[in-house]
């Protein structure tokens, strides 16, 4: 089963496609997901030539015995060695997977067995070998991946377990130490022992995921990452308040006599969670979340302080010989964040900034292996941060982003790293980003799709807005006579306001449209008009093919992030603002902006594109930000108020086309409010890219 297309752009369209028998498993099933998920089959977007699914050698587990423990992997110096019966895999290409869909928080069980089906079988596809999950997932989840891999010997989905401390009390209390802290961190570890191994079973409870955990994964579970990135001013404050911890002699871990107390915790942690695996007569080896904020190496040339303020060493937590599938070094890693690895000399004198800071911390963990647990480029319209050779934070199309990681996983096997696991599986619409989070009414943020929110954009399986208000459109204008506009329809989904404009006889060669989100405030006519100020602009050159959004002054979004002087802004007519977005603040640094309101042309080979012309048909799609709302599901649009949030309810949109002096009102589009979203999933454009690097990085 495919979804059809729409023309120009909204969900890709596909020059030739193929949906794969992974993707029939959960239309043929018969089984249905969770209502966020109208139509869960999988499309392989884009691709004119879709390779076979891969043949390689086998990665069926070779478990060998050491110490009377089973182990699948070990680690053997700066090595990571996955036993299978082809022989040792020393590199691993994996994938991050979230446990939320559209409509969900975390705190929600909302993945089905069907989804997690199918994406099993999409990750193989891909070359992905390992997928690392961050906490315990459903029953669902172990026992889908139990069968699939049961059913493919050959080609099976290793995990890596992951264990995050619970909730952020020790932010709050500045202290890693507090009882509370690490009894709940200590039961969280066990119960997740517990369930790997098919033998949990617990309730429900806020923020915990309950059931009955009865598979057993340990044949292909290839190791753990616990703990969270570490707030550096809590961990700073935790090693205040304990320096005098005790060193760590465990049975299977030991903390370094230059440790932190920061770092005896973790090494005490890691023992603990040695003490409840070795009871099941299997060893894995052991990690803790690291970033590149709290790296072990030292960063003179940062520009922010909390950016260098804690180093956490991997050195400083030893196994012991009774542990003997080792630790290794994890790190959440980014191109683009930061900032040193756009001022540090000596990173820049390589040439690739990036690749020269791996190489680094490769060389400081000279006795373990060092595996990048989190990279990745989002593809979004909107950016959060600069990054050197043009790996931005977003603004990239799904091709170019997906590019872009693809030869980040190559370099890492290329300088000795031991995997990289690329952020995110899928696209996650509850994720907010610094500089748009201020922007959104935060507890409906899951409800819709900003794709000016980088964060929403890292996964390589899309999750695109279905249309909760249906496939109708709204027919706004339609009469022979009328220009710039014969004929005019809109649509509505969770990510943008669609258009459909038939221009009239002698289209114009510039066209302004007119969006008012909130009629009742006033305002300044439009050039030419008798009428209000609209609430936003996009000004398109047809014969150019380049195009601009404007926002009215009173509803610029950039008044809460802080007091942005007007000579970083870019130019606009009196009274309005282009539409853009800040991704550095001055500290140190100059002031950065992006012009996110620069509208992309195109059709859904850029997956940026806001606007297509063929022939006489114009054809647009409008980011809700860009037309000032805070959230559309509720009809909410954002209005600043002495530097914070406030929102006035619409009561849809209207819009206006105006091209040489003439104005055409098109009334208004509505729509209901919506309490729960529909998506469907695609695999991005451009996934064959990292396919290809994935299988070339294992020699498959």
């Amino acid at each position: 089963m495919s979804v059809p297309a729409r023309p120009r752009f909204g969900r890709a369209r596909a020059t030739a496609f193929t949906v794969l028998a992974f993707a029939l498993c959960l239309t043929l099933s018969g089984a249905t997901s969770s209502p966020a998920l109208r139509s869960p089959a999988l499309l392989i977007a884009g691709m004119r030539d879709i390779p076979s699914p891969p043949t390689g050698t086998p990665w069926r587990p070779a478990p060998i015995d050491a110490n009377g423990l089973n182990m699948v992997a070990s680690t053997d110096g700066q090595q990571f060695v996955l036993h299978t019966a082809a022989g040792p895999r020393t590199f691993l290409p994996g994938v991050d997977l979230g446990n939320t869909t559209p409509g969900h928080v975390p705190a929600d069980v909302s993945i089905s067995a069907a989804q997690y089906r199918a994406w099993f079988a999409a990750m193989t596809w891909l070359g992905i070998r390992v997928v690392r999950i961050y906490d315990i997932h459903p029953p669902a989840f172990y026992q889908q991946l139990a069968a699939y891999n049961q059913a493919n010997p050959d080609r099976p989905l290793y995990v890596m377990q992951g264990v995050s401390l619970v909730g952020d009390a020790y932010i709050k209390k500045g202290n890693l130490y507090d009882a509370q802290v690490t009894d709940a961190f200590r039961r969280e570890l066990k119960d997740a022992a517990q369930a790997v191994s098919g033998q949990l079973n617990r309730t429900t409870l806020p923020g915990r995921v309950g059931g009955e955990w009865t598979a057993d994964i340990t044949p292909w579970l290839a190791g753990w990452i616990i703990g969270s990135e570490l707030d550096p001013a809590a961990a700073t404050a935790t090693d205040r308040k304990n320096a005098d911890a005790k060193a760590v002699t465990g049975k299977y871990f030991r903390s370094a006599s230059d440790a932190t107390p920061t770092e005896r915790w973790l090494a005490n942690r890691m023992n603990d969670l040695a003490g409840y695996v070795a009871a099941e007569k299997v060893s894995q080896p052991i990690a803790f979340v690291n970033w590149a904020t709290t790296d072990p190496l030292r960063h003179p040339e940062e520009p922010l302080r909390q950016e260098d303020q804690l180093q956490l060493d991997a050195n400083h937590v030893r196994p012991t010989d009774e542990w003997p599938a080792g630790t290794f070094a994890s790190y959440h890693a980014y191109p683009y964040y930061p900032d040193f690895l756009r001022y540090e000399p000596a990173l820049q004198a390589q040439g690739d900034p990036y690749v020269s800071y791996l190489a680094a911390l490769r060389k400081h963990h000279a006795g373990m292996p060092t595996m990048i647990t989190e990279f990745g480029v989002p593809s979004s319209i909107g950016s959060a941060h600069n990054g050197p050779l043009e790996r931005d934070q977003g603004d990239h199309s799904e091709v170019e982003a997906t590019r872009m990681t693809a030869g980040l996983l190559r370099d890492m096997r290329a300088i000795g790293m031991a995997g990289g696991f690329v952020f995110e599986w899928a696209d996650e619409w509850f994720r907010y980003t610094w500089n748009t989070v201020t922007h959104q009414v935060p507890n409906r943020r899951q409800l819709w799709h900003d794709p000016l929110t980088n964060e929403q954009g890292f996964g390589l399986l899309a999750m695109d807005a279905a249309g909760v208000t249906g496939e109708d459109s709204q027919t706004l204008v339609d009469a022979d006579g009328g220009w710039p506009g014969r004929r005019v329809t809109a649509r509505a989904d969770e990510s943008y306001l669609h258009l459909s404009i038939r221009l009239g006889d002698s289209p114009p060669g510039s066209l302004m449209i007119g969006f008012d989100s909130l009629a009742g405030l006033t305002g300044t006519p439009m050039a030419g008009s008798a009428d209000r100020r609209p609430d936003a602009i996009f000004a398109l050159n047809l014969v150019g093919h380049t195009g601009q959004a404007y926002v009215r002054k009173q509803l610029d979004p950039l008044q809460l992030d802080g007091d942005i002087p007007d000579s970083a802004r870019g130019p606009a007519p009196d009274g309005w603002r282009p539409y853009e977005l800040l991704v550095n603040r001055a500290q140190k640094v100059p002031i950065e902006m992006q012009n996110a309101g620069l509208l992309h042309y195109g059709d859904s080979t850029d997956s940026r594109a806001l606007w297509h012309v063929d022939g006489d048909d114009l054809t647009i799609r409008v980011p809700w930000a860009m037309m000032a709302f805070a959230d559309p599901s509720a009809h909410a649009v954002g209005v600043p108020k002495d530097g914070k949030l406030t929102t006035q309810r619409s009561t849809g949109v209207s819009v206006t086309l105006s091209a040489s002096g003439t104005d055409q009102s098109l009334g208004q589009v509505t729509w209901d409010d919506w309490n729960w979203p529909v998506a469907t999933e695609r695999i991005k454009q451009g996934a064959e890219q990292f396919r290809d690097a994935a299988l070339a990085v294992t020699n498959d």
